[in-house]
C-alpha cells in the first residue's frame, strides 16, 4: 500500500520536500483546474508546513480583486494568457507572503475554444523567489483531462524551477 501511495504522489511529495529544503512557502492560484492543483499538494502529508492559502480565481473579477491582475492585463490579452498567469503567480505570491507561487488559467472544454485559442490551452505561471517562470500548453482530451494535465504540468514546472533547470521570463 505504502508503495503505491509513493508512486502515485511522488511528484508532489518531491514538490514539498525541495520547498521545505528551501524553506519556502507556497500557494497557487487556479482558474481551470478549480482546487485540483492545491489538493494535489496537500495530499502529501505534511504539506502544511509549506503550504500557506490556495486561490480559486475562476471569474475575471475574483483575478482582480483578490490577485491584482490588471483590468488592462485581462482586456488586452484575456484570461487565457501569458501576461495573465504572469500576473496571477507573482500576485498570489505577493497577497499570500509565499516565496512559491503556482497560476493555471485555461480553457479545459468542451465549450469557449476559438482558433485563436483553443480548447486544451492552459498557461501556468510560476513564481519562485522573485523569479517568474510562464508555459503554455495545449492539452487533448476531455474536460477532466485537461485539468489533471494541466496540475500534473504545473507540478513539474514548480519541481523546474526549484531545481533551477526551467527557464525564466
Amino acid at each position: 500500500m505504502q508503495q503505491a501511495y509513493e508512486k502515485e504522489y511522488a511528484l508532489e511529495k518531491r514538490v514539498v520536500d525541495l520547498l521545505k529544503q528551501r524553506g519556502f512557502t507556497a500557494t497557487t492560484t487556479e482558474s481551470c483546474t478549480g482546487g485540483l492543483l492545491a489538493g494535489r499538494l496537500l495530499n502529501v502529508p505534511g504539506a502544511s508546513g509549506i503550504y500557506k492559502e490556495g486561490y480559486i480565481t475562476y471569474s475575471n473579477e475574483a483575478k482582480e480583486k483578490l490577485l491584482k491582475v490588471a483590468h488592462e492585463t485581462l482586456e488586452t490579452y484575456g484570461a487565457v494568457s501569458e501576461q495573465t498567469a504572469l500576473e496571477m503567480a507573482q500576485g498570489a505570491a505577493k497577497q499570500a507572503g509565499a516565496q512559491a507561487a503556482l497560476a493555471t488559467t485555461g480553457i479545459a472544454g468542451p465549450d469557449g475554444g476559438t482558433p485563436q485559442k483553443p480548447v486544451g490551452l492552459v498557461y501556468i505561471g510560476c513564481y519562485v523567489n522573485g523569479v517568474t517562470v510562464i508555459e503554455e500548453h495545449c492539452f487533448a482530451g476531455e474536460r477532466a483531462q485537461v485539468r489533471a494535465l494541466a496540475v500534473e504540468a504545473a507540478l513539474s514546472l514548480l519541481e523546474r524551477t526549484l531545481l533551477g533547470t526551467a527557464e525564466a521570463e
